[in-house]
């Protein structure tokens, strides 16, 4: 097949599109390289895949429309895997418009561009940033999703609405993926586990929010490409038990769905930080800080859609997880143990 990967020299699309590159897809990767953070590792994660003969790399902003117009029309894939977005919880509440910019009207360009080339299945990143100011334990994607609280979180719910009104007018099978605190080697250097590493090396504190009483669905890399590529393999079928009068919020009567992709195993902060300390061979100076505004103080992923439908099921240990990314980042800083 022929697929486009969008945010291909991001954490997560760098490694789907290796993977799809890998079981013999064509693969066309689209980014925008922002300097959201050090665009060196996007270089150096792209350098994985440019000069594959299978591999087409095009650098354009999603919320640019004529150039995703053309792109839709020079290369109409198949299949579409979107997981370009301004990304972050905390960066949402100080830069608003950025993610007006590139996770709504990017989505829609990108939307669009499915619908006129009659793209067979679209999949899209959403998160658990979703469910808010839900306090049921574990998320559920039966539940309702109406509460976010940070703009970040808002702009992923309005995707998953977007998607089911294209499935709903025009039969696009959309499927959403409300990605679980994904972690791993060549990981964003914004998020805690990159943060912490590189702190700790070098003697720094570690700003712990919730006073340390975070719990995270932590969910190794390797097995979010395996739900993806799972997923982007079955389009997206309407349900045929779904009744207006009692709307299941995790399908529906047109081509659109939405599954948790977690590990289904909440760890404590705490812990993470103890299996850290231990894979580096340090000590943490931590600096514990109240909850920031558009946090949540814990996530658990109900992923029974996805185990009993695809069979899907998290194999990696936060212990084999957090030393994989450890040595991957003593490797690539050159960071002798």
């Amino acid at each position: 097949m022929r697929i486009l990967v969008t945010g291909a020299a991001g954490f997560i699309g760098s490694s789907v599109t290796l993977r799809l590159l890998q079981r013999g897809d064509c693969v066309v990767g689209v980014d925008n390289h922002n300097d959201y953070y050090d665009p060196a590792i996007k270089e150096a994660r792209l350098a994985r895949h440019v000069g594959h003969d299978r591999y087409t790399h095009l650098r354009l902003d999603i919320a640019d429309r004529k150039a995703v117009e053309r792109l839709f029309a020079d290369h109409s894939p198949d299949r579409v895997v979107h997981l370009a977005a301004q990304a972050g919880v905390r960066f949402s509440i100080e830069n608003p418009l950025a993610y007006i910019d590139s996770n709504i009207v990017g989505f829609v360009h990108i939307l669009e561009g499915c619908r006129r080339v009659k793209v067979e299945h679209l999949v899209y990143a959403s998160s658990s940033s979703v469910y808010g100011a839900n306090t049921a334990m574990p998320y559920s994607v039966h539940h309702n999703v109406d509460h976010p609280l940070s703009l970040y979180a808002a702009s992923k719910k309005s995707n998953e609405l977007m998607a089911h009104t294209y499935s709903h007018l025009y039969q696009l099978p959309t499927t959403g993926l409300r990605f679980f605190t994904v972690y791993g080697p060549w990981g964003r250097p914004d998020m805690a586990l990159f943060k912490f590493t590189k702190a700790i090396l070098a003697d720094e504190k570690i700003q712990v929010f919730n006073f340390g009483k975070h719990r995270r669905d932590f969910t190794y890399v390797d097995d979010i490409v395996e739900g993806v590529v799972r997923v982007l393999d079955r389009p997206a079928m309407p349900n045929p038990a779904w009744q207006g009068g009692s709307p299941d919020p995790g399908s529906s009567s047109a081509p659109w769905r939405v599954y948790n992709i977690g590990n289904s195993k909440p760890i404590e902060l705490m812990a993470y930080i103890r299996v850290l300390e231990a894979a580096l061979g340090r000590e943490a100076i931590i600096d514990f800080q109240p909850l920031q505004p558009g946090d949540v103080p814990e996530t658990y992923a109900d992923v029974a859609d996805l185990v009993e439908q695809f069979h899907y099921r998290p194999s990696t240990s936060f212990e084999e997880g957090v030393t994989s990314f450890v040595s991957w980042y003593r490797e690539y800083f050159n960071i002798r143990p």
